[in-house]
Formats: structure tokens, sequence, C-alpha cells
């Protein structure tokens, strides 16, 4: 009987030391794979005098041309999450181009009711102002930029999902914009020098 009795514990322990031994199927996920939205599509370029809509709440700071700029394009992106990745501009989709706009990009951060939480101009232009509340500038003043040059992460909320509207405004001589793409790098996060303390 205690033979027997040793023999079963020795076989339900066996049996639990293979139970052991197996390796359930990998639940590992890969790493998320970078992802490109299309913010705006390119516009040839046509004098400012002959575009038509005008972004009335907008007013630029210049001496020359007009101070309520005129709409080239825009366009808005469906909701999206920033979840950890760096966000940065291009003017193609696997962002081996930069982009170029006459004079500028307006980007507004919409909020998951829809409501502006932020705003930046990207472009050649002078101080613009919405309403009392003045524009900080991303990136260079330039009409042209390379491809991941203009860096948008600290524009964008780190965690709550969000659009980014994007609005090529032309204030003096020609408008025009080229195809101008978001990228959205996963896992490289936010700047070690982001004063906004996120």
């Amino acid at each position: 009987m205690r033979h027997s009795r040793t023999l079963t514990l020795s076989a339900a322990a066996l049996s639990l030391l293979a139970c052991a031994k197996q390796v359930p199927p990998s639940t590992a996920v890969a790493p998320p794979e970078p992802r490109s939205v299309q913010l705006l599509s390119a516009t040839p370029e046509r004098e400012t005098a002959r575009l038509e809509q005008k972004r009335e709440d907008v007013e630029v700071d210049t001496r020359e041309g007009e101070r309520t700029p005129r709409v080239v394009a825009t366009a808005e992106t469906p909701s999206l999450r920033l979840d950890g990745a760096q966000a940065r501009l291009c003017g193609d989709a696997a962002c081996t181009q930069g982009f170029a706009v006459d004079n500028f990009l307006l980007l507004e951060v919409l909020d998951a009711k829809g409501k502006v939480s932020r705003r930046a101009a990207v472009g050649f232009t002078d101080s613009v102002f919405v309403g009392n509340e003045q524009v900080d500038n991303l990136g260079r003043r330039a009409f042209s930029f390379e491809a991941n040059e203009v860096d948008v992460t600290s524009l964008l909320p780190e965690s709550e999902p969000f659009r980014l509207r994007a609005t090529a405004l032309d204030y003096w001589g020609v408008g025009r914009v080229t195809n101008v793409f978001l990228r959205l790098e996963p896992g490289t996060g936010r700047a070690e020098d982001d004063l906004r303390g996120h």
C-alpha cells in the first residue's frame, strides 16, 4: 500500500513538472509600426488675390500684404492618440521628403469635443494672432522644410485623443503648399527639454 501511494505521488509530481515545462504560445505583441496621416494635399501656386476664402479669425502682424490671410488649403485628421510616439511633419508617407508652404501652416489641435486646445504656426510668417492670443511658431522661419525637421510632439496631448487641423494660409504674393504628412514614430516619446511639464 505504501509503495502504491509513493508511486502515485511520484506520478503526480512528474505530471506537475511536465505541465510546468509546457510553454504557452507567445502573447508578445510586435512593436507598433510608424504611422503617417496626410494633413494636406499639394495645392498648386496661385496669386493671393485669387484665393477667395479668408481666415477672418486670424491676423498676421505684417507691413506687407494683407493682415487677414487667405486659405490655400485646409484639412483635418481623424481622431488620433500620441501614446508615447514622436510626431513630425514630412512631405510623403514614408517621411523621406520635405514639404513646402507659402506662407505658413496654422496647426490647430482639437480635443475629443472638437474644441481647439493648442495652436502653432509653421512657415515664413510674421507674428500670428487668433483673437488676442499670439500663436507660437514651430521650427525656423522658412518656406521649405526637410523631412522630420519640424517636431510637433510638444503641441499634442500625450494620452488623450485629438484631431489635428492644418490650414495653409497666405497673405502676400502667391500661396501654395506641397503634400504634408503627420508622421508618428512609436516609442521615441517627448524630448527631454519639453517645457510643458508632461
